[in-house]
């Protein structure tokens, strides 16, 4: 898919990540809309790349906040193409600890936001891509995922966490059968220790332990590595219905 023909929903697009990707994706020739909670920072994001951005509020797991952010896409742009979803959320609670069992509700949570939220925006937004005309390869959108190493080797406390993010890895494939009819790839970024908003909040000491997990290079990832890797799975049309670590080789204890 050529970036200068992409118009792009990004869900989380205000910070971390999310706001990686909007930004590449820009620079790349993109119109993106950025879909996320914080106005504040959606609308500023949007002001600072000068028309080439809407904001959105948008909760992922609500029907009619999608759907509405989809629809306001479209007005400004003419159309949605791809779908990159970075929205998430993250909890440390073991399954029995101290205060006792893990509480369903928060269980329940996790994968309302990081797995159901995540189908929404999906299924949403290839209805209106299928819309699309093919381009020269046939294609009519893309949608990239956001799972975790921890989908693979989820650690003490991630047992929410984790199962939401190996349901992302499950639903890739099937997914990418289902829209295959229509010309829309599904691909799935699976990143380790990144440097995001969250990570930069622990203590020094705590990051530069951190630092060390990945074989090489030896730091915590960039939010620009992994936009780029995004960019790619946009742009490239062979590759479909893969999930790819981005981890510099690090494997969670």
């Amino acid at each position: 898919m050529k970036l200068t023909e992409t118009v792009a929903v990004v869900t989380g697009g205000a910070s971390g990540l999310g706001e990686a990707c909007v930004r590449n994706l820009v620079v790349g020739g993109a119109r993106v809309a950025i879909l996320d909670l914080d106005a504040d920072r959606g609308e500023r994001l949007a002001r600072d790349l000068n028309g080439a951005a809407h904001f959105a509020r948008a909760d992922a797991t609500s029907e009619s906040d999608v759907s509405a952010a989809l629809d306001a896409c479209q007005s400004a742009f003419g159309k949605v193409t791809a779908a990159i979803n970075c929205a998430g959320i993250a909890v440390a609670v073991k399954t029995i600890g101290k205060a006792g069992a893990h509480p369903l509700a928060l269980y329940r949570k996790v994968l309302d936001v990081n797995l159901a939220g995540t189908f929404n925006v999906c299924r949403l937004a290839a209805e209106r891509m299928q819309a699309n005309l093919p381009d020269e390869n046939g294609e009519r959108g893309a949608i990239v995922l956001t799972a975790s190493v921890a989908a693979f080797d989820g650690q003490k406390g991630q047992a929410a966490y984790a199962s939401s993010k190996g349901g992302i890895v499950a639903l890739t494939l099937p997914m990418a059968r289902d829209l295959a009819d229509v010309g829309i790839r599904v691909n799935t970024v699976a990143p380790g220790l990144f440097l995001t908003p969250m990570m930069e909040g622990l203590p020094q000491p705590a990051q530069d332990a951190l630092a060390h997990q990945p074989l090489f290079p030896k730091r915590l990832g960039k939010p620009s590595e992994l936009a780029s890797l995004v960019r790619f799975l946009v742009e490239c049309p062979y590759i479909n219905a893969e999930t790819i670590r981005l981890d510099g080789g690090a494997r969670l204890p």
